[in-house]
């Protein structure tokens, strides 16, 4: 039996990188999954690769930080595949104007908190009520290595980034203490650098110092989608039923150097 049969997930920013990846896992191991993007093109396609592998999906074209929009994702994935039981609140990044304190944009410090730490508020917030009517469920968050750095020594140039990530794992902490009693697990995966597509075009523009800097931090090598999706799907099947309030970090290394 695959590990997600009979259970719906919904996953935000499913359109590409770490969520598309953990989507078409979750689709061949099993689950419906509504795929939630606020570029319909991208979303759409995402579903479409899932349906051309035989699995089941719905794309549902919303942006994280606004209420309505959640609201209107949820009710639209229970009423597509009649329950929710697994929330992967996946959508994130970090902006470049991300600095120090007294040097980035305001813009860039509202955006990372609307999008990291709020679009993850949102999400639970709608997401939760469907989870115990299902009887419980998995929620899944993304806070990052930043966290750890943050709480350790300080991560310079990436206050806005690092604060939102860090919020969002103080989140899953107190969601996991206060809904465990409805049977609903949350957690959170902390990547270090993943080989997305956006962050290889990044890396595209790094000098060779540079490259060279990211590769001693990752001992164990840079991660991929694939790792952090593999995690996921461990969080969201019944093999963590009783992992709760953990932060796990897939780091490459990093924290241990």
């Amino acid at each position: 039996m695959a590990r997600l049969d009979g259970k719906v997930a919904l996953i935000t920013g499913a359109g590409a990188g770490i969520a598309r990846e953990a989507s078409r896992l979750f689709a061949s191991e099993g689950a419906s999954v509504a795929v939630v993007e606020i570029n319909p093109e991208t979303g759409a396609e995402t579903a479409s690769l899932i349906q051309a592998d035989g699995g089941k999906a719905v794309s549902i074209v919303a942006d994280v930080s606004e209420p309505d929009d959640v609201e209107r994702a949820v009710k639209e994935a229970v009423e597509t595949f009649g329950q929710l039981n697994i929330l992967y609140n996946c959508a994130g990044g970090s902006a470049p104007p991300d600095d120090s304190v007294t040097a980035m944009p305001i813009e860039a410090w509202d955006r990372s908190i609307k999008l990291d730490l709020y679009g993850t508020f949102l999400g639970s917030r709608f997401g939760i009520p469907e989870l115990k009517k299902a009887g419980g469920g998995s929620i899944i968050n993304m806070s990052s290595v930043m966290n750890f750095l943050g709480e350790m020594r300080g991560f310079p140039a990436r206050h806005s980034y690092s604060a939102a990530k860090g919020g969002v794992s103080a989140l899953t902490r107190c969601i996991a203490a206060e809904y465990a009693k409805d049977n609903i697990r949350c957690n959170a995966i902390a990547p270090c650098f993943v080989q997305t597509g956006r962050n290889i075009e990044v890396k595209s523009g790094w000098t060779n110092e540079m490259t060279d800097t990211v590769l001693q931090q990752h001992p164990m090598g840079l991660g991929e989608p694939t790792d952090i999706a593999n995690t996921a799907l461990y969080l969201a099947s019944d093999e963590s039923r009783i992992v709760n309030g953990v932060i796990i970090p897939i780091d490459g290394g990093m924290l241990v150097i």
